[in-house]
């Protein structure tokens, strides 16, 4: 079969798919030592570079392909209207260094969509500022580490967090200076609150939590969870990844949760993937406000009676923690569909993605082990043990066979206390047909795994590359084009 050229293989000199303005602003010398000769980079006309990018997008899976049940990941479908709105010229083309009185829309949006998560939430006050639900994490421990020095309290050098949590977790408490300490999950899955009660005392800093759990799990013993960290002198964090199976049916910040983070792209439907942008705002109770990131988007009346919108910096903020004012973008598509849901429409999210889990539970139950066989959130774990034991078919097998389905498999091998772990999550924007189609094709390589396990093994077969070296992949990078190396690659093809 013929090998189609590298994009980079198709330039030769003079060829260009752009027209350069003339220079209609004042030039500067760029200093000798930031310019090189030559950057080797391949001379290509617009159809070369379109047709390259077109067909590297038909080698990829997504949301706006086929079914998408990427557990944690909440990987809905981004409704088009928020692209839309985001791309409107009032907020599109504007620039965060421009005079707060040019921007009035944007920051009226901005001081909008943090009163709505605040009050979505139960929450006292909200910062765009972060860039992902991890940053948020950061912000979150952050503030919490402000809190504790403010009072003198600096014996509480510890966070604990659930064995059910989110993995970056732990990674976060260590980069704000903490100790990290383990709890573990009883039999249903919630935070064993026993142990827990022996771990607190005076160096807890922080519990993070992750309420829904990874395991897909409301904990149901939230509750007493807060009090028993409260009453120890610690703060209770939530990781609010899971937000989307809670969304206006329990508020954190009722139940006690002093600090949340909110993923903007899983719970409000901004794109997911592709490394950003992203958004992870954080919420705090009142007393917590003065430590938020700077600055905050503030409303004032003036004497006139007309409103305006600018910038605040709250007294004891833990400084900025990204460039402006956040992913502008993103908080633009949030609002949106926030607004276009209401408070009805929320709630309806939340009540559909749970309904499309269970569901899906109530169908797979039989074909496969469940790591927590009760009524799961938004998500649920199944566990391809039975499967391994069988016909020595791996969870890995299965994900790869279920791309000969036209579906992207779930996340696979977390969380790290299920073995053989196959986390789904069907988000509340699926059809049943698409649901039914999901059950079929995971029946049937349950199937396939019992009687002819040598072609779940080999799987995919359907796709135009199979098994990648992915491990070699992610240890020998290959970052940078080197003509040599491309064509002995062709070649080797």
């Amino acid at each position: 079969m013929a090998v189609e050229p590298l994009i980079y293989d198709l330039g030769k000199k003079g060829r260009t798919g752009t027209t350069v303005p003339p220079v209609d602003v004042p030039t500067t010398d760029v200093p000798a030592e930031l310019l090189r000769d030559e950057l080797g980079l391949p001379e290509v006309s617009e159809i070369d570079v379109i047709r390259h990018y077109t067909r590297l997008s038909q080698l990829n899976h997504a949301i706006d392909i086929g079914f998408y049940p990427l557990g944690s990941c909440t990987m809905k479908y981004n409704p088009k209207i928020n692209e839309i709105v985001a791309r409107l010229p009032g907020y599109a083309a504007i620039h965060p260094l421009q005079d707060p009185s040019t921007v009035q829309g944007a920051l009226e949006l901005m001081h909008e969509l943090q009163e709505y998560l605040g009050a979505i939430a139960g929450f006292d006050s909200v910062t765009l500022q972060p860039a992902a639900g991890a940053h948020g994490e950061l912000t979150g421990v952050l503030i919490a580490r402000a809190y504790h020095e403010e009072r003198g309290d600096t014996a509480r050098d510890t966070v604990i967090v659930p064995d059910s949590a989110h993995g970056t977790n732990p990674a976060t408490a260590v980069m704000a200076g903490y100790k990290v300490a383990t709890v573990p999950s009883d039999e249903r899955g919630n935070v064993d609150l026993g142990v827990l009660k022996e771990m607190v005392g005076p160096n807890t800093a922080a519990l993070m939590i992750t309420n829904p759990s990874t395991l897909g799990l409301w904990d149901e013993n939230i509750k007493d969870i807060v009090t028993t960290v409260h009453e120890a002198g610690g703060l209770v964090y939530n990781d609010g990844a899971n937000f989307n199976a809670i969304l206006g049916i329990v508020r954190p910040g009722d139940i006690g949760i002093d600090i949340m983070h909110f993923n903007l792209h899983k719970t409000f439907s901004t794109p997911h993937g592709g490394g950003g942008p992203g958004s992870g705002p954080v919420g705090v109770r009142a007393d917590l406000a003065k430590y938020l990131p700077a600055p905050m988007i503030e409303k004032s009346e003036g004497d006139d009676g007309k409103t305006t919108y600018g910038y605040s910096w709250p007294e004891q903020t833990v400084g900025k923690i990204h460039s402006f004012l956040g992913n502008f973008g993103m908080h633009v598509r949030a609002y949106t569909y926030i607004r276009m849901h209401g408070a009805e429409g929320l709630r309806r999210v939340s009540e559909d993605a749970v309904l499309a889990a269970n569901y899906l539970l109530a169908n797979l139950r039989d074909h496969y082990d469940v790591a927590y066989d009760r009524t799961c959130m938004h998500e649920f774990v199944l566990s391809g043990n039975r499967q391994k034991k069988s016909g020595g078919v791996r969870t890995l097998d299965i994900a790869k066979r279920l791309l000969d389905f036209g579906v992207h498999p779930p996340t696979t091998y977390f969380p790290l206390i299920v073995p053989e772990a196959l986390m789904i999550e069907p988000t509340e924007t699926e059809s049943i047909e698409t649901l039914d189609y999901f059950i079929d094709a995971m029946i049937q390589i349950a199937g396939e795994a019992q009687n002819d396990p040598e072609f779940v093994k080999a799987a995919p077969h359907t796709t135009q590359f199979k098994r990648l070296d992915e491990v070699g992949a992610n240890r020998n990078l290959n970052l940078r084009w080197q003509p040599e190396k491309a064509k002995e690659a062709v070649a080797a093809d």
